[in-house]
């Protein structure tokens, strides 16, 4: 199992934080804002396995490419970027020495306390 950085992912992410659509809830939010299997299986229907895929910040070379399980380290609710889900990857991914994708995490989690200084 080879789970790698998604760049066009990450780039997409720090994009969106850079326009300002985050929510900087608490660490510990993610279990409740999450995006429900139903609305996954809404995106995917709608938009597609690539647009699914870019809300995820790693990709498992040793899942079959469009199933859920090739899509790792979500970062947001297909809208903004979730600072408990940046917190959740950022944690995982050094949890399991996935060290590009903790980079990239951390990198984003610096974008979002920034932004959270700007806002209070």
């Amino acid at each position: 199992m080879a789970i790698k950085l998604s760049r066009a992912a990450f780039e997409r992410a720090t994009r969106l934080v850079g326009d300002g659509k985050a929510v900087l809830d608490e660490r510990d939010d993610w279990s409740e804002h999450r995006p429900s299997a139903a609305d996954e299986n809404r995106l995917i229907d709608e938009r597609g396995w690539e647009a699914f895929g870019a809300w995820h910040l790693g990709r498992d070379d040793g899942a079959r490419p469009q199933t859920k399980g090739h899509y790792k380290y979500p970062y947001g609710d297909f809208e903004d970027v979730h600072r408990c889900a940046v917190l959740s990857a950022e944690v995982r991914a050094a949890q399991y020495d996935h060290e590009d994708i903790e980079s990239a995490a951390a990198h984003l989690h610096g974008m979002l306390e920034t932004l959270r200084a700007q806002r209070a």
